[in-house]
């Protein structure tokens, strides 16, 4: 039996570091959204990249899948070994290498979490901004080219990653891109590994983009009657050239949840929330123009701070409002969709949307990184009801038409995974085949996270 021979080849190399135990496989197994488990055959902890090397070698010689896995945040099953194999968890590759304060960036391999990366960071008075929510690895986050609420500013990880290692199916280790800002040299490998969610090769070092921590920084909530002028009011601020930070939209149904969980005492109706980073002057200026900006569209109950205790207090509850939004229904899971369309084009879908769900038999609150046109609504399903599924499945297929119907994209940070597959065809047309192209010429065996992104 090729597994069996294989394993023993990996434990010969990785030694107590593979584990077959029922917890271990159960722990990665899982999801955080709807997707059923499914239990890989081993799980591997590789130190170094040449461990990795000779781990995908074995695997190849034996026909065994490869799945990458970070965190575990992923929202499409991206980290689910569906076909079996062997699951490699960079948990133990989780160091900062190397600081680079004058150029402003990092070296760092993939198993590094955000909060930890910036917690290391603070002495340098940089930091890494891309902030997608949950304390996602820094690996994990370029294979889903994640981006966040901060990304209206900062841009996604596709602006942020410079360089990377990358493990090819065959065993060889890559290095793309360089410390260089810019570079007219070659085809761009780099890109086309972030956000490829681990079907090329498995990523073991990345160089990242800083930025300079902020002097000051103000945040801000308002409330709006209805969706529409929130959402109009958003467009307006961006068009103005205002330079935000963040600017995140909360339905009434998002505020409720995050209310009852988070004790803010917010009118439940939709809000904003805003952050903006610069110049203590800068700030305060951007700030009143948002706010003049906001009134004309009939925001109310402005509530500023550049407290830090207050402002982390308001993100943390919009970073759990997922999971307040899950207890605001207890015994349901989650289908939870992804869109981005044009920014003209945000208040036409939303409130599209919106309709939608309040026509179907299923609750579905409504909230997103809007600034860059970009949200979600949450589709609550209570666990074993086939017809409630059905109906989220549905409402899922025509928000994904809607924003293809206007000029956007099926996903804009959580990825294709398996949720998102049966869209990619009508999305990328003849280019989804060159992806499946590029796919077979890297990974012909196709054991790298097979069933992602692509059909073979």
């Amino acid at each position: 039996m090729p597994i069996p021979a294989a394993l023993d080849k990996l434990t010969s190399l990785l030694g107590d570091r593979l584990v077959a135990s029922k917890a271990e496989l159960d722990q990665h197994s899982r999801s955080e959204t709807h997707f059923a488990a499914a239990a890989p055959d081993a799980v591997a902890y590789p130190e170094t990249t040449e461990e990795v090397q000779a781990l995908v070698r074995i695997c190849g010689e034996h026909g065994l899948p490869v799945t990458a896995w970070g965190a575990g945040t992923s929202l499409e099953a991206q980290a689910l070994a569906t076909s079996g194999g062997v699951v490699v968890d960079f948990a133990r590759m989780a160091a900062i290498l190397e600081i680079n304060p004058e150029d402003m960036d990092v070296r760092v391999q993939p198993g590094i979490t955000r909060e930890t990366l910036n917690t290391e960071l603070r002495a340098t008075g940089l930091f890494f901004p891309v902030d997608p929510g949950a304390n996602a690895s820094i690996g994990g986050m370029a294979m889903t080219r994640a981006s966040g609420t901060t990304a209206v500013r900062y841009g996604t990880m596709r602006d942020n990653v410079m360089g990377l290692e990358v493990v090819l199916a065959d065993g060889r280790a890559i290095r793309t891109g360089s410390r260089a800002r810019k570079t007219a040299s070659g085809y761009d490998l780099t890109g086309l590994m972030v956000g490829s969610e681990g079907t090329l090769g498995l990523v073991t070092e990345l160089t990242l983009k800083l930025h300079g921590q902020p002097e000051a920084v103000s945040s801000a909530v308002c409330a709006f009657a209805d969706i529409g002028p929130a959402v109009e009011a958003v467009i307006a601020t961006i068009q103005s050239g205002i330079n935000m930070a963040r600017i995140e939209f909360l339905d009434s149904d998002t505020v409720a949840a995050c209310n009852a969980a988070s004790k803010l005492g917010l009118p439940e109706t939709p809000h904003l929330m805003v952050e903006f980073h610069g110049s203590e002057a800068a700030v305060a200026e951007e700030a009143a123009r948002f706010g003049e900006i906001a009134e004309e569209f009939g925001a109310t109950g402005f509530a500023w701070s550049t407290l830090a205790e207050e402002r982390n207090r308001l993100w943390a509850a919009r970073h759990q409002a997922y999971w307040s939004i899950l207890q605001s229904r207890p015994g349901t899971t989650a289908i939870v969709t992804d869109i981005c369309v044009p920014l003209s084009r945000l208040a036409q879908a939303v409130e599209e949307t919106r309709a939608d769900i309040a026509a179907s038999p299923i609750p579905g609150p409504i909230l997103g990184h809007v600034g860059d046109g970009n949200f979600h609504a949450i589709l609550l399903v209570r666990q074993g009801d086939a017809e409630e599924m059905r109906a989220a499945e549905a409402l899922s297929a025509r928000m994904a038409d809607r924003a293809l119907s206007l000029g956007g994209t099926v996903t804009g940070e959580h990825g294709v995974g398996l949720g998102k597959l049966g869209y990619m065809e009508r999305e990328h047309g003849e280019g989804w085949a060159v992806m499946a192209e590029l796919k077979r010429a890297l990974d012909p065996g196709n054991l790298l996270n097979p069933g992602k992104t692509v059909r073979l």
